[in-house]
């Protein structure tokens, strides 16, 4: 079973991308191969060197975990340069994607859940 999650939101400031984020994390110890594209506000989602207040959730890490469990993590590179991130500044497990990629993600995913 392939999933595919689109993000739209930020980082921080709504609980979508974080909300996201958790299911693929526990879907992706599941075996189900999982995809994350980072698009719009969500690029900053990939933003390496977050520093959150103790007790509070790090996108950073759970994309992280996401990769570790193989997940395969997508930024959309036009996002990324509207908003100053670099590809050296992008998390470990992500890259710089493209629509060409997100398209052929979905055209190969069984669900794709968009938050």
């Amino acid at each position: 079973m392939t999933t595919l999650f689109i993000l739209n939101d930020p980082p921080y400031g709504t609980e979508r991308s974080y909300n996201a984020l958790r299911l693929a994390g526990a879907l992706s110890k599941t075996g189900t191969e999982i995809f994350v594209f980072l698009i719009g506000d969500a690029a900053a989602c990939a933003k390496s060197g977050q520093r959150v207040p103790a007790g509070y959730y790090n996108v950073e890490l759970m994309l992280r975990a996401v990769a570790r469990n193989n997940g395969v993590i997508g930024v959309c590179g036009t996002c990324m340069d509207a908003r100053g991130i670099s590809d050296d500044g992008l998390v470990s497990g992500s890259h710089r994607s493209s629509m060409d990629e997100l398209t052929a993600w979905t055209a190969k995913a069984d669900k794709v859940l968009v938050f």
